[in-house]
């Protein structure tokens, strides 16, 4: 739920329009969670999740790293204080310029996937450290990953062989056991595939140093969800299984289990109507959508917990929309969502969780909506 300090920043500053408020003390406990949950592997945040300056600033003085998807965000991790040695170009997909920039940079740690890729380094980034990213199934996530990113393991014995080729250093492996995991044997399966290339490898005398257990950390919408000592545990359990006494460095990046519980949107309720006079179904049109930040209710995956002045009293079912002229902007309606029957037109509504993957997911005018507004405090 929003904190004291987000219901006063709202009941004082009454900004117009929808916003984002994000409360930095949270961020700065999620941090300190994961350093006491996993304290043997490196914390690199996933800038993507959101890239608010004083978020990557606070991160940076806590001595956390950054995982980053772009030139752009290399540069937003510099420009917060992280030094080159602390940020991984950690998209397989990039311009081979984009390589060469980050390297000038002072990068020298990038996630490859295929051979072509490794070749883009090899050329314009000569010495550095490749890790090789590995599919996994995603099963037990709320938003599992696609085939897009990731290759077999069998592959990944190939791509890092080509690395130790080109002169790289072949340095890892890495995967992503999907956004929004609850599942906390999904690791297990997904080192015991690490595991595999890192044996492999050893037998040719190609000694692999590190393992990148990305991303899946969960936050809280409507469910429960383990706490981040639950998540230590389970992995640490699982590296032992799988490594015994010779552990390979580690690496997490959390992005949703950092900042999504530390934000809350502030939207106004536009339009409450029904199709037909029959009709037990209201529609509640929102100053906010898909386009406007809320893309992660994409097929329902993500439902976010909506906190409203009339809790409390009795529901009914709603489809829930956005406000612009896209028949597709439409959160939930599959499954509708219980809201107060008092809910009125110009009401307030909290929409929390949503410190993750909203400010960066609006588009920047559609419909001539502003992209969503974002306070830090």
């Amino acid at each position: 739920m929003a904190t004291q300090r987000v219901l006063d920043f709202l009941a004082t500053r009454r900004p117009d329009g929808p916003c984002l408020v994000v409360d930095l003390d949270v961020v700065r406990e999620n941090y300190r969670a994961f350093e006491k949950a996993l304290p043997d592997s490196r914390i690199f945040y996933a800038v993507k999740a959101n890239p608010a300056p004083e978020i990557l600033r606070l991160l940076a003085t806590l001595g956390s790293n950054f995982d980053t998807a772009s030139v752009a965000e290399v540069e937003m991790a510099l420009d917060a204080g992280a030094t080159p040695d602390r940020i991984s170009f950690g998209n397989t997909i990039k311009k081979e310029r984009d390589i060469a920039r980050a390297f000038e940079l002072g990068i020298r740690l990038f996630a490859v996937d295929c051979e072509a890729e490794v070749e883009k380094v090899a050329r314009v980034a000569p010495g550095s450290r490749v890790f090789c990213r590995v599919l996994t199934d995603g099963e037990g996530a709320e938003w599992p990953l696609s085939r897009k990113f990731g290759c077999a393991p069998a592959m990944a014995v190939d791509v890092l062989r080509r690395a130790a080729a080109l002169g790289l250093d072949a340095y890892g492996v890495s995967f992503h056991v999907g956004s929004q995991q609850t599942d906390l044997t999904a690791w297990d399966r997904a080192l015991g595939d690490a595991k595999r290339v890192f044996a492999t490898l050893a037998e040719e005398g190609i000694v692999l140093k590190m393992v990148n257990m990305g991303g899946g950390f969960p936050t809280r919408y409507l469910r429960d969800v383990p706490a981040a000592q639950a998540y230590g545990q389970a992995i640490f359990s699982a590296l032992r299984a799988h490594f015994g006494n010779q552990l390979p460095e580690t690496i997490i990046e959390p992005g949703r289990g950092m900042v999504g519980n530390a934000g809350t949107i502030r939207s106004e309720v536009v339009l409450i109507s029904k199709k037909a006079d029959n009709d037990n179904v209201r529609w509640v049109y929102l100053d906010i959508g898909k386009f406007g930040g809320l893309a992660e209710t994409m097929d329902e995956a993500i439902r976010y917990p909506i906190s409203t002045s009339h809790d409390g009293g009795e529901t009914g079912e709603c489809v829930l929309a956005g406000p612009t002229c896209d028949s597709a902007d439409v959160m939930y309606e599959k499954t509708p969502y219980p809201l107060p029957l008092s809910l009125t037109i110009g009401d307030e509504v909290l929409i929390e969780g949503t410190g993750a993957y909203t400010t960066t997911y609006a588009s920047v005018a559609f419909n001539g909506f502003e992209p969503l507004r974002s306070y830090v405090i």
